[in-house]
């Protein structure tokens, strides 16, 4: 097992690989920007190293600034976490150069499914399905007649995109023409690289992963399915464990082909295998050779650490259990409580909280790099904190949740959490029979939450210190 490892990222992820370290009898490294010289994380871990300045592309992104972090502290390992370089091929080759192990899967695996349109033609000869659509495009002219082929309506994608960034959705051949250039430009800007494919849009659909881990040793499993659907243009914000979707046949059929997926590029350590479901058939949507945000609900459900699991298998070990030892218990949900205004177009609201409160009791959990006072920094991505409850069943889970935010208090930032109320009393969330398209098609969550968040303000706007903060949660859980 390594004695040192570095975490080459910052706020929740950091705080949540650090104590696995601790956990594990690892001394731990945090790098950090000039912005968060005095976060939770560098506190909390055994040494800290300052970075560069306080955009990404000084610090978090900076490969050089890491590896010399890396070298003065004599880390033997790096975790990236998810975001910033835990994609990023060269990275982990620079670690494999360096000498150090890169807590993740090989440079060659990351590579291999980097690209979605190299990564299609892979999973479609692993005997992975995949979206109808069309391989790298050459222009405009390509596209209509692939999108022809494909049947409308289709999604022009980034061939190097992740995360719906640059996504553009065309219901005929005139909508594909207006956004062909838009999607090009912003490919070009978030990744530095133009090149388009087109896939099938598909009827009433379900953004469904699948969690699979595998060691040196060659064993490969899944573990379990996390349903994504709940999105705001096309960014998750909701997620829980088990699909209402799924039957056991589909559970297993979804997950063999995760696996199979996963091998075809000699896959090691975790990784989540995305599809798209529709109408009773899944489809290879692409795979993220990392940690995922919204991994805690797997451990819930599954009693596992997937973190101290990644650290294990990056070590040499074994995995410490088999697919036959995997038994699902109750329903878990997270909701990713972000510094945000629903009201203005749900656009980043950074800014200093001035008192802080999390909710806790049964079936809890809070992954947080948030303590009282801090300052949610307009650098980085708004997410304050991941909200996860498990529950015996769905409804117990539901309720819990709403409880739970309910309790949530924070103040001097706008945050998302009366929106995610608003979602969990809607019809379609409480049913379980809803697409990727629930915050589209109602637009009236908007109105509610507006509702809850007034219901709410009067107990958050009391909150001035740390003794008035706990009173005023209590109170909250009751409206």
């Amino acid at each position: 097992m390594f004695r040192k490892l570095l975490v080459a990222n910052r706020g929740e992820i950091a705080c949540r690989v650090i104590r696995a370290c601790r956990d594990l009898g690892i001394k731990s490294v945090a790098v950090y920007s000039e912005a968060d010289a005095h976060a939770p994380f560098t506190i909390l871990a055994d040494e800290a190293v300052p970075i560069g300045g306080a955009s990404p592309a000084e610090s978090y992104l900076n490969v050089d600034a890491i590896m010399a972090a890396v070298r003065s502290t004599g880390a033997e390992a790096v975790h990236p976490g998810y975001g910033f370089l835990s994609e990023n091929r060269d990275f982990a080759t620079a670690c494999r150069k360096e000498g150090v192990v890169f807590v993740g899967p090989p440079s060659e695996a990351v590579a291999a499914m980097g690209e979605k349109v190299p990564a299609r033609a892979r999973m479609q000869k692993a005997g992975v399905p995949i979206v109808p659509g069309s391989g790298a495009l050459s222009g405009l002219d390509e596209a209509v007649e692939a999108a022809a082929a494909a049947g409308y309506p289709v999604l022009v994608k980034a061939s190097a995109g992740g995360g719906g960034i640059g996504m553009r959705t065309a219901a005929d051949e005139a909508s594909l023409r207006e956004v062909w250039d838009s999607a090009k430009s912003t490919a070009l800007r978030a990744f530095g690289n133009d090149t388009l494919f087109i896939e099938h849009y598909a009827e009433d659909p379900r953004h469904i992963e699948i969690q699979v881990i595998g060691d040196s040793q060659g064993r490969l499993v899944y573990v379990g399915e996390r349903e994504c659907s709940i999105q705001r243009r096309h960014q998750k914000i909701l997620e829980e464990t088990p699909s209402v979707a799924l039957d056991d046949r589909l559970r297993q059929k979804m997950g063999k082909a995760a696996v199979s997926a996963a091998a075809a590029v000699g896959y090691v350590n975790a990784g989540t295998v995305e599809f798209i479901f529709s109408r009773g058939n899944f489809y290879f949507l692409e795979m993220n050779t990392r940690l995922q945000v919204e991994h805690p609900v797997t451990e819930e459900v599954y009693g596992l650490d997937l973190v101290v699991e990644q650290i294990r298998v990056a070590a040499g070990e074994p995995l410490s259990f088999s697919q036959k030892d995997l038994v699902r218990r109750g329903h878990a949900i997270e909701c990713r409580i972000n510094a945000e205004d629903p009201f203005h177009n749900f656009r980043p609201a950074p800014g200093r909280i001035t008192a802080y409160r999390e909710p806790d009791g049964p079936g809890v959990r809070v992954d947080s790099a948030i303590t009282h006072p801090a300052t949610v920094s307009p650098y980085y991505d708004p997410m304050i904190a991941k909200l996860i409850v498990w529950g015996q069943d769905r409804s117990q889970a539901i309720a819990r949740m709403r409880r739970a935010l309910s309790e949530y208090v924070i103040a001097g930032v706008v945050t998302n959490i009366p929106y995610h109320l608003a979602v969990l009393e809607s019809e379609p969330f409480v049913s379980g029979n809803y697409s990727t398209s629930l915050i589209e098609d109602n637009p009236q969550l908007l109105d509610r939450a507006r509702e809850i968040q007034g219901e709410l303000a009067r107990f958050a706007g009391l909150a001035r210190d740390n003794a008035q903060v706990a009173a005023i949660a209590a109170a909250a859980a009751t409206v």
